[in-house]
C-alpha cells in the first residue's frame, strides 16, 4: 500500500522537524508526540511491508509514468517493522530515562528513523544518498546530544568523519555508474562492464564497511558510546551500524558480479568478528562490550553478503538487532539506577532487579548463540552457506561465534555474581530505581531476542516458504548449539582477563592518526603554508606595483607636471616685468631707448 509507505517516510520526517523547530512550545509534550509517532510508523511500516509497498513520484520522468523511489521487497519487508519496533521502544525508554531535552531528542531521533526508512526501501544511488546523509548527520547530532560535555562531542565527530570517509565510496559508485552508463537503479548496477564495475563494487564495499564498524573503520563505535543508552539501542542494533551490512546484502549482485568483491567483504567479516570479538572479551565496561561486539556480530552479515547467503544474513541482521538494542537498553537503565556501566561495578545488578537480570540474561545467552535463541540459528545459517565456500572461512566464522560465547559468558558471570569490595568511581548520580516505562521495551525486546531465531530452523523456513540460501543441517546445529554452551560456561565459571591490547581496541584510532591523519593534517598544513606564502608574494608584487604608481605619479607631479607650471609661471613673471615698463609716458620710453642705445653702442665699441 503506497500510503503506508509515505507515511512511515512523511510523518517522522515532518514532526521531527516541527519538534525541532518549535522545541521549547513543545518540551512538556514532545515525548507523547515522538510515541504516537513511531507507534504510527510501525503500524505503517507492518503494513507496508505485508502489502509489498511502492512509492513512486510522477513528476520524475516527463512520460508521466513515475519513477519507483521506494519499494518494500523480501529483502526490506522483515527489516521496516524491525527498525520502527526497535525506534519506538528507545524512545519510550528514553522517556523514562527522562533524557532532556526531550523536544530536540525526540525529533533528530524521528528524523533519523525516516532516513533509516527511505534507506532500507531505497531503489537507486540518488535516492539512498539522500537518506544516507541525513541518516549520518542526525547520527552525530545524537551521539554528541548531551553536547555541554566535551567528550560526548568528540565522541559524535569521531563517528561522523569516519563513516564519512567510508561514504565517499558511496558517492565514488554513483558517478562511476552513471559514466558506466547504466544509471542509479540497483537493477541496473551489476551490467557494468569492466573497469567501472570494479571501481563500482569497491565503492559500495568501502560505504558498507565504514558503516557497519568492519575493520579498518571498527573504532568509531567505541566512541559512538558516549551517546546516550537510547540512542545507542537504535543507532547500534538495528539502524546505521545495521544499514552498513543491509546496504552489502541489498548490492551483493554488485559484489557477487565481480571476482574479487565477494571473497573480499567475506573474509572482512569474519576477521571483523574475530578481532572484534577478542577486543568485546577484554573490555571492562558493559557499553564498550556491546559496541565491539556490534562490530563482530555485524561481521556475520557482511560475510553473508559476500558468499551471497542473504538469507543468512538478513535473518542475523534481525536477531541481532533484537538482542543487542535490549542489553543497550538495559546497560542504559542500570547506568540511571546504579550510576556506573562499568562491568565491576555491576557486581549484583542482576540479583538487585531480577527482572532486568532476566531480560539481560536473554540478551546476552542469545548472543552466545545458546539454543533455541535467536543468534544460534541465525549464525549456522551464514556458516552453512560458508563451509561450502571455503572451509577456512566456516572455521573463521565458527571461532567468531566461539567468541560471542566467551564474551556474553564473562558478561553474565559479572551481573549475577555478589559486588566488588572495589568497586570503580561512579560515573553519574544513581537514582537507585528503574522505572516501567524503562522495563516495557525491555520486555518486548527480550521477547524478540529469544524467537527471531526460529525463523532460520529448517521446519519454520519451510513452513514459511522463505528463500533461500543453505540450510544448516540438525547436526551443524547441535554441534554449534553444544560449543557455545560449553564455551559461555567456562567463562562463567573462570572469566578471562582483559589483555590490555584488545582492551585499547588494538590501538586503531592511534594508528589511524599516524598512519591517515597525522600525514593529511601534515599535508594540509603545507599545502596551507604553500598557499599562503604564494598568496604573500602575489600580494607583495601588487604591492610593488603599486608603490611604482605611486612614485610614477609623484614623478609626473613633480617633474613633468612642475616644469610646466615652472614655465608658466616664468612666463607670467617675465609678462608682469613687461607689463610695468608700459607706463604710457613719452618720458620713460625716450630714457629706455637711450639706455639700449648707450648699451648697444658700448657693446659695439667695447675691443674684442
Amino acid at each position: 500500500m503506497t500510503a503506508a509507505l509515505f507515511v512511515a517516510v512523511a510523518l517522522p520526517a515532518l514532526v521531527g522537524l516541527v519538534l525541532l523547530v518549535a522545541r521549547p512550545a513543545l518540551e512538556r509534550v514532545a515525548a507523547a508526540i515522538g510515541i504516537t509517532t513511531a507507534a504510527a510508523v510501525l503500524v505503517a511500516a507492518v503494513v507496508a511491508s505485508t502489502t509489498s509497498a511502492e512509492l513512486a513520484l510522477p513528476f520524475l520522468r516527463a512520460d508521466g509514468a513515475g519513477e519507483v523511489l521506494l519499494r518494500v521487497d523480501a529483502l526490506a519487508a522483515p527489516v521496516l517493522p524491525t527498525v520502527a519496533a526497535v525506534a519506538l521502544g528507545a524512545l519510550v525508554f528514553a522517556t523514562g530515562d527522562r533524557t532532556r531535552p526531550a523536544a530536540r531528542f525526540h525529533g533528530l531521533m524521528l528524523l533519523f528513523l525516516a532516513a533509516v526508512v527511505v534507506t532500507v526501501t531505497a531503489t537507486d544511488l540518488a535516492v539512498l544518498l539522500f537518506a544516507w546523509e541525513i541518516m549520518g548527520l542526525t547520527s552525530y547530532a545524537l551521539i554528541g546530544f548531551q553536547w555541554r560535555q566535551a567528550h560526548r562531542v568528540e565522541g559524535g565527530l569521531v563517528a561522523f568523519v569516519v563513516t564519512r570517509t567510508g561514504d565517499l565510496g558511496l558517492y565514488l559508485a554513483a558517478g562511476v555508474a552513471v559514466v558506466a552508463g547504466v544509471g542509479w537503479s540497483f537493477d541496473a548496477l551489476p551490467a557494468a562492464a569492466e573497469p567501472w564495475l570494479g571501481v563500482l563494487a569497491a565503492g559500495i564495499l568501502a560505504a558498507g564497511l565504514g558503516k557497519a564498524a568492519q575493520l579498518p573503520f571498527s573504532f568509531w563505535i567505541s566512541r559512538a558510546m558516549a551517546g546516550p543508552s537510547a540512542v545507542s539501542a537504535l543507532l547500534h542494533s538495528a539502524a546505521m551500524v545495521a544499514m552498513g551490512g543491509y546496504l552489502l546484502l541489498r548490492l551483493e549482485p554488485v559484489l557477487s558480479a565481480t571476482v574479487w568483491a565477494g571473497p573480499v567483504a567475506a573474509w572482512v567479516g569474519a576477521i571483523t568478528a574475530i578481532v572484534l570479538g577478542v577486543v568485546a572479551l577484554a573490555q571492562t565496561d558493559l557499553k564498550q562490550v556491546l559496541a565491539a561486539s556490534t562490530a563482530a556480530q555485524l561481521g556475520f552479515v557482511v560475510l553473508a553478503a559476500g558468499i551471497g547467503a542473504t538469507t543468512g544474513g538478513t535473518l542475523q541482521l534481525l536477531a541481532h538487532a533484537a538482542a543487542k538494542a535490549l542489553l543497550f537498553l538495559v546497560a542504559g537503565a542500570w547506568l540511571t539506577a546504579l550510576g556506573t556501566k562499568k562491568l565491576a561495578g555491576l557486581g549484583g545488578a542482576a540479583r538487585r532487579w531480577p527482572l532486568v537480570g532476566i531480560v539481560a540474561t536473554a540478551g546476552m545467552l542469545s548472543l552466545a548463540g545458546i539454543p533455541p535463541l535467536s543468534l544460534w540459528a541465525a549464525k549456522d545459517t551464514v556458516l552453512a552457506v560458508a563451509i561450502e565456500h571455503d572451509p577456512l572461512l566456516y572455521a573463521a566464522g565458527l571461532l567468531g561465534a566461539v567468541l560471542s560465547a566467551a564474551y556474553s559468558g564473562r558478561m553474565l558471570a559479572m551481573i549475577w555474581r555478589r559486588p566488588a569490595s572495589d568497586a570503580p568511581p561512579l560515573e553519574q548520580e544513581p537514582t537507585g530505581r528503574i522505572g516501567p516505562l524503562s522495563l516495557v521495551p525491555m520486555l518486548v525486546l527480550a521477547v524478540a531476542a529469544v524467537s527471531l531465531g526460529l525463523l532460520a530452523l529448517p521446519a519454520p523456513r519451510a513452513a514459511l516458504g522463505l528463500p533461500g540460501d543453505v540450510t544448516p543441517t540438525w547436526t551443524e546445529l547441535a554441534a554449534s548449539g553444544a560449543l557455545a554452551v560449553v564455551v559461555l560456561l567456562l567463562a562463567w565459571w573462570r572469566p578471562p582477563r582483559p589483555w590490555a591490547p584488545a582492551r585499547d581496541w588494538f590501538g586503531m584510532e592511534r594508528l589511524a592518526q599516524r598512519a591517515i591523519v597525522t600525514p593529511t593534517l601534515w599535508l594540509a598544513r603545507g599545502l596551507a603554508t604553500a598557499d599562503d606564502r604564494f598568496a604573500r608574494g602575489i600580494d607583495g608584487s601588487f604591492a610593488a606595483l603599486r608603490r611604482a604608481a605611486d612614485i610614477a605619479a609623484r614623478a609626473d607631479g613633480a617633474g613633468i607636471d612642475g616644469a610646466v607650471r615652472g614655465v608658466g609661471r616664468g612666463t607670467g613673471r617675465l609678462g608682469a616685468l613687461a607689463r610695468r615698463s608700459q607706463t604710457g609716458s613719452l618720458h620713460h620710453y625716450y630714457i629706455v631707448a637711450v639706455v639700449v642705445l648707450v648699451i648697444a653702442a658700448g657693446l659695439i665699441l667695447i675691443p674684442r
